[in-house]
């Protein structure tokens, strides 16, 4: 038979499908760029991420194919895999069956997580019809049902359908509240105000080299005593590689579902004063002069630091060991359980890699392991298990102790009164040669990027170089990867930052082989993931600041707000179209205001121009782009000086100009602060680098081994932060400004 009519038919009707598969698998027709330009993507990006997500588009037969057997997916079952539904409004089922079935008796039974179950037998034929369709000659209807039993309390429901003559079927039902958590603080009306510290710059006196939690449990003394504070906002806390330069990003996390060991303090450790032999190499003169050394150094050095504590860690999990019957050989046995086979594929991993690389020092990264060894579920890697228990249970004690640890820290938060205590921060990316990837490969999509479309700051785009979600994957698994990581971060916190909050909605998908001015944004199931949010929030009460810098829509912020995630307002870019700084009183409420971010430059290095003298250094900006950039900071300062000016921050022989002005002046930093405390937002963070009128900022964003990122330690020790005079005018400047503004914590 011909196929010719086919082939002249098929450029039209193949864009046209092309077109209804990308909309059926969440890809944006368009978009528009800060310039207001619209951008509409190429077939080819389409049929790119389309491949990517395992769509076979190379004809109208193969998308044809694609399109149905989508259709049957969410047509050949009473329910959808997973539905997330409000807990505030009665409970509709949508139920989904062939014609042929749809006046039979359906059997419905809802279990509890406690494993309550309720059984229903519902008359589909007495139902209302709400939608039907017909997939491959065959018809389905769709009713709705209404739960008659009341509402469902909030929570996770295993659903299982069933009609006579058919399979039986489990689907996922997840009932959440409207609105995530607040602490009674601020539903009164009351405002908060905290510090954000990077941990792992924090000296003192007694540390290894990097902050540990035992600082961080005197940081929150001092953020209580001497700041009238609320709380700690810290940077992820995630695992990484702890290796200069590349791993060492804490936004840039080995795994986010488990933390960084490097924060441990090792003499805290329940068996460090118990063994003997620890204790003799503590004290010897070589580890006191690596100590000293580690403390004195100018940056954090990561890999010495890690090397020294995990020399440390092995002997006292050897120590442990030894008493098998013991009560915290029992508390590990139980947190060992509680985490089950999310901690057993990390430390697998872990211990995987250390194994590897011990025989092969070359091999850095797991894509280039022995094939068998890159699949989680082989059989070589359930030997290896057994073959190495030991080290697998090494890397699952660490996690143990840093459990322990940071609950310890939290514990003393909650005895120091603090309404909200750690703000934990959740990075936004992936290394795609890290433990996640390697653990749950199909819940990323291979065969793209994620990045952004060009724009002022980076005119070529950004290739942020990590793998997209695989949303389907997701979606069809219950989201319980999602949930797990929410609850990881949020541990022992009472405040959860979500980096970059669009992922919620969409990300812009970059094609492998296409540079990032050929991408496409892809949607995600966003009122899903915020619900799910609310639902963790109000269950461990911990409050949500979504990271909504750059373009956001009017949709994305409404969404934001009716499920009571803070916004994040950081000084340097709120300003209208003129260029004006908003007036505190401009401010929304319902978010976070912040002093600067870790990706840019500190009020003193903004005021001197610091970074723009960085990047040059670092070969990122050449002579023309400085001189610009000092242009536009000129004129952003005057505006700055201009509204403090106005609004009385500044006594009146303070200069009116900038060029009279050439650093952060006292009275300038002082009313800068009060400019912040006084805006009506919930919760006002100030860097640290900012209390202290540091200049250097803690990450250089395109930089890796031009500029110390992610290792700049704090100008003062723990120590020096409560004896320092000029640390403690500082803070009396800072606490005489919560007092006024009312911002003091309980």
């Amino acid at each position: 038979m011909s196929t010719q009519p086919e082939e002249v038919l098929e450029p039209a009707g193949y864009a046209k499908l092309l077109d209804q598969a990308a909309l059926e698998w969440r890809i944006e027709p368009e978009f528009w760029d800060i310039w207001g330009n619209h951008h509409v993507p190429d077939p080819a990006v389409k049929q790119a991420i389309l491949r990517s997500l395992g769509v076979p588009c190379d004809s109208p037969s193969h998308l044809r194919q694609a399109l149905e057997a989508r259709r049957l997916q969410q047509w050949g079952h009473p329910l959808p895999l997973c539905l997330v539904v409000s807990g505030e409004k009665p409970l509709s089922l949508p139920l989904r069956v062939p014609l042929e079935l749809s006046n039979r008796p359906l059997h419905l039974t809802i279990v509890s997580e406690e494993g309550t179950q309720t059984q229903k037998s519902v008359d589909l034929a007495g139902l209302p019809q709400v939608g039907e369709t017909t997939i491959a000659g065959r018809k389905y209807i769709e009713k709705t049902y209404h739960w008659s039993n009341g509402p469902l309390p909030l929570g996770y429901y295993r659903v299982r359908t069933a009609i006579e003559g058919q399979p039986h079927h489990e689907s996922r039902l997840i009932v959440t509240p409207d609105r995530a958590w607040l602490p009674h603080a601020l539903e009164a009306g009351g405002r908060l105000a905290g510090v954000a510290v990077s941990l792992y710059g924090v000296r003192s006196q007694r540390n290894w080299g990097c902050g540990d939690f035992t600082d961080l449990e005197h940081l929150l003394s001092w953020l209580k005593g001497d700041l009238h504070g609320s709380f700690l906002a810290l940077n992820p806390l995630h695992a990484i590689e702890n290796r200069q330069p590349y791993n060492t990003s804490p936004y840039l996390p080995n795994s986010a579902l488990f933390r960084n060991p490097l924060y441990i303090d090792v003499e805290r450790v329940a068996e460090f004063p118990s063994s003997p032999i620890v204790q003799k190499l503590a004290a010897s003169d070589s580890v006191r002069h690596q100590l000293a050394e580690l403390r004195d150094a100018p940056f954090v050095e990561y890999e010495r630091v890690w090397r020294l504590k995990r020399f440390f860690l092995q002997l006292l999990f050897r120590e442990f060991l030894r008493h098998p019957e013991s009560p915290r050989t029992q508390s590990f046995q139980r947190f060992v359980r509680q985490q089950g086979g999310r901690l057993d594929r990390f430390a697998t991993y872990c211990a995987l890699w250390d194994h590897l690389h011990r025989r092969n020092r070359d091999l850095w990264v797991w894509p280039d392991w022995p094939r068998p060894y890159q699949d989680p579920a082989s059989p070589e890697v359930a030997a290896f298990q057994q073959q190495h228990s030991r080290q697998v249970l090494f890397h699952k004690f660490l996690q143990w102790l840093i459990d322990e640890q940071l609950q310890a820290v939290q514990d003393k938060s909650d005895s120091l009164g603090l309404p909200v205590g750690l703000y934990h921060d959740l990075a936004l990316a992936t290394d795609k040669c890290g433990a996640d990837l390697w653990a749950y490969r199909p819940f990323f999509v291979s065969g793209c990027r994620v990045g952004s479309p060009p724009d002022g700051f980076a005119p070529d785009g950004q290739d942020w170089a990590f793998p997209p979600p695989n949303t389907v994957q997701h979606h069809d698994d219950g989201y319980r990867l999602f949930i797990d990581t929410i609850r990881a971060n949020s541990r022992h916190g009472g405040a959860l930052r979500i980096d970059h909050v669009m992922r919620l909605f969409r990300l812009y998908w970059i094609p492998d082989g296409m540079d990032a001015k050929h991408g496409a944004y892809v949607q995600d199931s966003y009122e899903d993931l915020l619900r799910i949010l609310a639902l963790e929030s109000v269950r461990g009460k911990f409050l949500i600041v979504g990271e909504d810098l750059g373009t956001v829509t009017d949709h994305v912020r409404e969404a934001l707000d009716q499920s009571r995630i803070l916004s994040y307002k950081v000084f340097y870019f709120e300003k209208d179209n003129s260029g004006r700084f908003y007036r505190p009183d401009e401010y929304a409420r319902q978010s976070l205001v912040a002093s600067t971010t870790h990706d840019l430059p500190t009020l003193a290095g903004f005021w001197t121009g610091r970074d723009i003298e960085a990047r040059r250094d670092a070969g990122l900006s050449d002579e023309q782009a400085c001189r610009r950039q000092y242009a536009e900071r000129a004129a952003d300062k005057q505006q700055m000086l201009d509204t403090l000016h106005q609004l009385r921050l500044l006594p009146d022989w303070f200069p009116k100009t900038v060029d009279q002005v050439p650093e952060l002046a006292g009275e300038l930093h002082n009313a800068i602060i009060g400019f912040l405390v006084q805006t009506p937002s919930m919760l006002m963070v100030l860097n640290q680098e900012d209390l202290t009128k540091e200049t250097e900022q803690q990450n250089l964003p395109a930089s890796t081994w031009q500029y110390p990122n992610w290792r700049r330690k704090m100008k003062y020790t723990v120590e020096e932060l409560r004896a320092a005079k000029d640390a403690q005018d500082f803070a009396a400047m800072f606490r005489n400004w919560l007092a006024k503004a009312g911002r003091e914590g309980a």
